[in-house]
């Protein structure tokens, strides 16, 4: 399948981009810098990569653009600035929701204009968009929240569910996603591994993760499955305390997790933006079994020893 990837230049897409390369897909990148890591795949001449910033509505017209629009057969959209990694002033919180909603606006819209688009558009949310609790269960038909990331999550789909009537759309609500080199685990491996590690906050937050093999895996079903439609909530079976994700990385790491992060502290460093972190959300699918999907990791020991491994999973 020839398939467009927008917002697949980082941390989830060193690993999609391979995944999909090995699964025969023909990929064009695009983004405002040139991709890292994906050289030395032996399918790299089924690669190739797009300079336009997608945030700005006007790369949408430029031929090069336009032409490898209408001749993919799929689209991936994961574009979004990161969340909780600064805090959340004015001229952040416009750059998260331009960068999702904007960029979003402009692909659809650009879809739209064509007299074949392509047939399958999966775009990322985030499980943010159930806002946050210490005690409520969330699926796919709970409701939006209402804080400022849940408001964000509901517009970002609605800004993807204008595309044309044609074609097939899978919505990726995806919680905190685990992977050795880029997301929360990466910042927090230094800390266990220096035998400084221990629960963010109270600990009692829940966490609602996926491995990011898992996430790869999935996205590569959806573009191939004319069954994945709608939304679909891509976090493991088993979401699970701050508290509980402490003791079972240092576990993994064999050092101690007993030293929390005290929430003030955090909330000094991200703003408003430690509320990802410090209140979480419990979230699982209802979706996933009955499309036939199966983790590759399921369980969080297991995910953990994978993602921390040296060794390629």
């Amino acid at each position: 399948m020839r398939l467009l990837l927008v917002g697949c230049t980082g941390f989830v897409g060193r690993e999609l981009v391979p995944h999909l390369l090995a699964s025969g897909h023909q990929l064009t990148l695009v983004s405002r810098k040139p991709p890292q890591g994906f050289q030395s795949s032996p399918q790299q001449y089924e690669l190739n990569w797009l300079q336009a910033d997608v945030a700005n509505p006007s790369s949408w017209q430029a031929e090069d653009l336009v032409e490898a629009l209408a001749q993919a057969e799929g689209v991936v959209n994961l574009a979004g600035e990161p969340i909780a990694e600064q805090r959340w002033t004015s001229s952040h919180c416009q750059k998260l929701e331009d960068s999702r909603l904007v960029t979003t606006t402009a692909l659809v819209q650009a879809m739209s204009q064509m007299d074949q688009p392509p047939k399958i558009f999966v775009s990322g949310s985030a499980v943010g968009y159930y806002g946050t609790s210490p005690d409520q269960h969330f699926s796919e038909t709970s409701p939006c929240g209402d804080d400022f990331l849940a408001r964000l999550c509901e517009r970002w789909e609605a800004a993807a569910a204008a595309k044309p009537a044609a074609v097939r759309l899978l919505v990726v609500r995806i919680g905190i996603v685990l992977g050795p080199d880029g997301g929360a685990l990466a910042k927090m491996l230094p800390v266990f591994r220096a035998g400084f590690g221990g629960p963010l906050g109270s600990g009692r937050q829940w966490m609602s993760w996926i491995h990011r093999t898992d996430l790869c895996q999935l996205i590569s079903n959806a573009l191939e499955d004319q069954a994945w439609s709608g939304v679909v909530n891509a976090v493991a079976p088993e979401p699970v305390s701050m508290a509980a994700f402490a003791a079972a990385l240092g576990k993994t790491l064999g050092r101690p997790s007993l030293l929390p992060v005290p929430g003030p502290l955090l909330k000094v460093l991200l703003g408003d933006g430690s509320r990802v972190v410090l209140e979480g959300q419990q979230v699982s699918s209802d979706r996933l079994a009955g499309l036939g999907f199966r983790f590759r990791y399921p369980d969080l020991c297991q995910a953990l020893a994978a993602a921390t491994s040296p060794k390629p999973h």
